[in-house]
């Protein structure tokens, strides 16, 4: 030891390398150790104890250890990250506060809770705000426009009932019943012309689409999917109880070959036959068509606009080649179904919804289904699945049961076989 050193034995030199020692060890650990779970008290007490040990080394071998110490106490998690990652688990005042949250992970929160970017989702309150912005009063301030757009998203992605959504948003059910029929019709309002019957280069599109597969002047696809409910208080049971013994009120949706959504009705089939306007189409048979629609076999004679195939078991081999195209065609519907449900899981459950506000809510999320293709949203693949009460992976059960009744011969009237014969000989001629 030089005879003039400090008070213990040390140089300042030396001093000055070990404070910077351990000071970079800190700042190291710190950005690279996860975040404990220990009890924040026993953190703090376990510092202060280490600090201290550190402050009062009376020489050279102690002061080692006390390093040494610092470095293994700081190894089991002391001190925490600076920057807490989302795989961590980590929770503040709940979805909506978490949503509030930016860091690098914001982004990738926002599609799993509302499934769609932090860009997208501006966009949407941008163009609800002024549908749905409330007054302030002497009572309170109202609730942020993102936060009523934000929990109406969560419900109808996740599914969840009103009692759990609405406490993960720090707001009460009444509160949020009413926010999800004002974001709906703010929706409705905004997006006006988000579902549309195709005009111009659209319909052509479509129309050459349709063309394609062997259905010259086919408009598009249409099927029907159920929303389940609860039996409707003061309502006959007969008018909501399906096939399949539950109560439900059908929607029939029109789709087209890129799965966008061109008209809804929840509901019976209302008049689309009445929109077929397109250049008049000669088939065999002196057949003339201005445009239909493909749908399933379970539609009355009353739509002879809806081209339905056979059925039955004793086809022959142009009527079995007309069945497989057409299914083939229509696809595009089980397919849109699919996608919004997966995506919106608040119709894959039975519903205790007022039906007055029901069927708005249906067409804003097939509202929103538009929106996001538009947008170039991509599908997640990872919502087809789900873990069901044993802990198994499982594809979600869409629980599409079809349009009711299935035969041959019921499907339409003489006009309507009569075009759907000629379609038959045509495709056997492609």
């Amino acid at each position: 030891m030089d005879s003039h050193g400090f008070p213990n034995g040390f140089h300042e030199e030396e001093i000055d390398a070990v404070a910077m020692a351990v000071t970079a060890v800190v700042v190291n650990t710190m950005g690279d150790m996860e975040s404990s779970s220990r009890n924040m008290l026993m953190r703090l007490r376990q510092r202060r104890a280490l600090l201290q040990s550190v402050a009062e080394a009376p020489d050279c071998t102690v002061l080692c250890e006390a390093v040494v110490q610092l470095c293994a106490t700081l190894s089991f998690g002391i001190f925490p990250r600076q920057t807490l990652r989302w795989w961590i688990g980590r929770r503040t005042g709940g979805t909506w506060e978490d949503l509030r949250l930016c860091d690098d992970a914001t982004d990738e929160y926002y599609r799993q809770k509302l499934r769609m970017s932090t860009a997208m989702f501006t966009q949407i309150v941008a163009a609800c705000a002024a549908y749905i912005e409330k007054k302030v009063t002497h009572y309170r301030m109202p609730l942020p426009v993102e936060q009523l757009i934000a929990f109406a998203l969560y419900r109808w992605a996740s599914g969840e009932t009103y009692e759990s959504g609405t406490s993960a948003f720090d707001i009460g059910r009444a509160t949020g019943l009413q926010d999800v029929r004002d974001v709906t019709s703010a929706l409705l309002q905004a997006y006006l012309d988000a579902i549309k019957w195709p005009m111009g280069w659209r319909r052509a599109q479509i129309l050459r689409a349709f063309r394609d597969k062997g259905f010259p002047n086919c408009f598009s696809a249409i099927d029907c999917t159920h929303i389940y409910i609860d039996k409707p208080a003061g309502a006959p049971s007969e008018n909501y109880y399906d096939r399949k013994q539950k109560f439900s009120v059908q929607a029939h949706v029109v789709v087209d070959m890129d799965l966008r959504i061109l008209d809804i009705h929840v509901g019976y089939p209302g008049k689309s036959g009445e929109l077929f306007d397109a250049t008049p189409e000669n088939l065999l048979h002196g057949v003339v068509t201005r445009g239909y629609l493909l749908g399933d076999n379970g539609y009355p004679v009353a739509c002879p606009w809806i081209v339905q195939p056979y059925g039955g078991i004793d086809q022959g081999a142009d009527e079995e080649r007309f069945d497989t195209q057409q299914k083939v065609a229509r696809g595009c519907v089980e397919r849109a179904f699919g996608r919004v449900k997966y995506m919106w899981r608040l119709f894959l459950r039975t519903h205790k919804t007022n039906l007055e506000t029901l069927p708005q809510q249906f067409v804003a999320v097939y509202t929103f289904h538009n929106i996001l293709l538009d947008a170039g949203i991509d599908f997640d693949e990872n919502l087809l699945w789900e873990v069901d009460v044993n802990g198994v992976w499982q594809r979600v059960d869409l629980g599409i049961v079809g349009n009711g009744a299935r035969g041959r011969g019921r499907c339409t009237n003489v006009e309507g076989e009569l075009l759907r014969d000629a379609l038959r000989d045509h495709l056997a001629l492609m």
